[in-house]
């Protein structure tokens, strides 16, 4: 399975941003898929998955402030995100993987690209 990111750009403290994930080479109902983030100089970090049941988890850091959805008909997974902050400035990735959800990184198969978020005044 594929994955590409998009929907990333700047935008101000307080705004709003939607990225989405499109899957290919697969089936989305067949998939968990799970959005992480790195920032400059920091790890990579866990921010929200889906599950093939459409259950959510949400980090701690971002709950509240994310949804996660997902689009069986479009293979597409989006993430909105509300009331950003400066400290949500990183680089965005979606990951998939077969079975369960998982918070952890390395238990997924396929990445995309990653779509930067910058939020700034």
């Amino acid at each position: 399975v594929q994955l590409q990111a998009s929907g990333g750009g700047l935008v101000r403290p307080g705004g709003s941003l939607r990225l989405s994930c499109a899957v290919s080479g697969g089936t989305l109902s067949n998939y968990a898929v799970g959005w992480f983030r790195r920032a400059p100089g920091r790890e990579r970090e866990f921010v929200s998955w889906s599950n093939t049941a459409s259950n959510t988890i949400n980090a701690d850091s971002v709950k509240g402030r994310v949804t996660i959805t997902r689009d069986v008909a479009k293979n597409t997974v989006y993430l909105e995100m509300n009331s950003l902050k400066t400290e949500d400035t990183a680089v965005y990735y979606c990951a998939a993987k077969p079975g369960r959800a998982s918070s952890q990184a390395t238990d997924y198969d396929a990445w995309g690209q990653g779509t930067q978020v910058t939020v700034s005044s």
